[in-house]
């Protein structure tokens, strides 16, 4: 559990369930019986809630509130977050291959076509633009020359499937929150050579911290939306088996799909990861999960690590360090790597842990407040979590490249900008910047977090090839044709307003709220 949660017995006992009084308040029978009593009034009242749907959904809602009772049981015995530190073994040498050391399949027609055919790409696509100020999915918001991150997602496939006449197919997986605006969207790629399925995660009721059950009054979702929410993508591998998907692709012969954030423009289908699992390259004993890794920066300390635990290799996440080891974790000399949440799983291995039972990823505790000041806990797991539960598994440390996530405008700042181009869907970065890595950029809150007004600040997107650093902060504007290079800070005070002309050059300069532009 999260740092902000106090221990699962006395949230227990402050939410008035105090298990039998024939049991000593301190002894383990008591805790027990506590956490029972719990479960059991969560499960009346989902079935209270059960009762209030239309008995024809009845079968498809129970199977789902199931998955979430077992959740919330699996929490109650959950003695805390944190990890035993000192059980963290060395990471293997060959736990994390090196991408540059992968080779390239032969540059034949029918071999890639025959690995592509063997290839699902799912796109996470259950959360909403609302952060960046958007209405509707995220994944509609546009991101470069009027095109969206899911016009951007089937440009790359449909080229995949026409250049190597392959069969590729797309499949989303939406939230209650995504779902009906998505369906209308997709009807418009009908003529595009790319199949495109969807599935919805699961919809579970969020739980009151103050007496532990549910905070909806009905199964009327559109009704309350704030009293339900979707539980994270780790809900991916039990969703995808019920689409009756799973089936589907294994009975195609399809082997592998690679799952990434739609968010993620990095996350394109790359041919050598490809060539290592269904190609030439293959090894004796497949590699049943593969998690794309890159290096850590400064700016990835809160990112989750790849660790070595009982001899098996798994995801390591803030939420479960110590608070003594925070540090540790944070060091990028200790933790060299990050997850970038693109993952290659086996689809028979996915049916195996799921038909086995043993999938067992670690629980989230995501405590939020809502509108109305009710203070709610919603539990959520992380796909990538998984990992331990599969045979084979390893990481591969991969190029920044394939990690570029769209989560902020200073985001946006960068995928718009002459830094890359736009090649059959894929942003490529320009051959003349200097170095690989991205520019850090940081914009201001209060007048940039929303699209419509970050684009509102610039007459059109500044040349920013040779930028190392920009910081903006206040009611700034960019005129036309401005190049910023080196570190640029901007900081225009309260009440203050710095307008940058047209065609301006900045270069290693700060310029402060009374428009003097200093040497940095």
């Amino acid at each position: 559990m999260t740092s902000g949660i106090r221990p699962i017995d006395v949230m227990l006992q402050r939410a008035g369930i105090r298990g039998h009084q024939r049991a000593p308040s301190d002894s383990k029978e008591f805790h027990e019986l506590t956490k029972r009593d719990a479960l059991r009034l969560l499960e009346n009242d989902v079935d209270r809630l059960l009762q209030t749907t239309e008995p024809a959904h009845r079968p498809a809602l129970q199977a789902e509130m199931n998955r979430f009772a077992e959740l919330f049981g699996r929490f109650l015995q959950e003695e805390g977050p944190a990890l035993d530190w000192n059980k963290i073994q060395k990471l293997p040498e060959n736990a994390v291959m090196n991408y540059s050391n992968l080779k390239s399949p032969k540059n034949e027609q029918n071999e890639i076509r025959n690995m592509l055919d063997k290839l699902v790409v799912i796109k996470l696509n259950g959360g909403l633009g609302t952060s960046m100020g958007c209405h509707g999915p995220k994944s509609v918001i546009p991101v470069r020359s009027d095109l969206t991150f899911l016009d951007l997602t089937v440009q790359q496939i449909e080229h995949l499937n026409k250049t190597y006449d392959a069969n590729v197919p797309l499949v989303l997986m939406n939230s209650f929150n995504t779902d009906e605006d998505t369906e209308k969207i997709v009807r418009k790629y009908k003529g595009f050579r790319v199949q495109i399925h969807t599935f919805n995660q699961s919809c579970f009721p969020r739980i009151s911290r103050e007496h532990f059950l549910p905070v909806a009054k009905d199964f009327d979702i559109e009704k309350d939306m704030e009293a339900w929410y979707p539980p994270g993508h780790g809900d991916f591998y039990d969703t995808f088996r019920n689409s009756g998907l799973l089936k589907k692709f294994i009975g195609e012969g399809r082997e592998y799909c690679f799952l990434s954030n739609i968010d993620n423009l990095g996350a394109t289908v790359d041919l050598n990861i490809l060539n290592k699992l269904v190609g030439e390259e293959r090894a004796s004993t497949p590699f049943e999960f593969v998690m794309e890794v890159t290096d850590k920066t400064r700016a990835d300390v809160k990112g989750g690590t790849l660790i070595q635990m009982e001899n098996k290799l798994r995801l390591l996440e803030i939420a479960q360090v110590p608070k003594e080891h925070v540090d540790d974790f944070k060091s990028v000399k200790t933790f060299k790597f990050f997850n970038t949440n693109n993952i290659w799983a086996n689809l028979s291995a996915i049916d195996r842990v799921l038909r086995e039972r043993t999938l067992n990823m670690e629980i989230i505790v995501n405590n939020k407040t809502l509108e109305n000041g009710l203070r709610v806990i919603q539990l959520e797991t992380a796909v990538g979590a998984a990992m331990k539960c599969f045979d084979g598994a390893i990481g591969i440390n991969v190029p920044r490249s394939r990690f570029l996530p769209v989560k902020k405008s200073s985001d946006l700042l960068l995928v718009m900008s002459n830094l890359y181009t736009l090649k059959n869907g894929s942003l490529v970065m320009s051959p003349q910047r200097m170095f690989p890595t991205t520019p850090l950029v940081k914009l201001g809150e209060n007048h940039f977090s929303k699209v419509k007004e970050f684009l509102g600040r610039f007459a059109n997107i500044p040349d920013i090839i040779e930028l190392d650093h920009l910081t903006v902060s206040g009611d700034v504007t960019f005129g036309r044709g401005v190049s910023l290079r080196g570190t640029v800070i901007i900081i225009a005070n309260h009440g203050d307003r710095i307008d940058i002309p047209a065609g301006a050059i900045l270069e290693n300069k700060i310029v402060s709220g009374n428009m003097r532009i200093l040497d940095h």
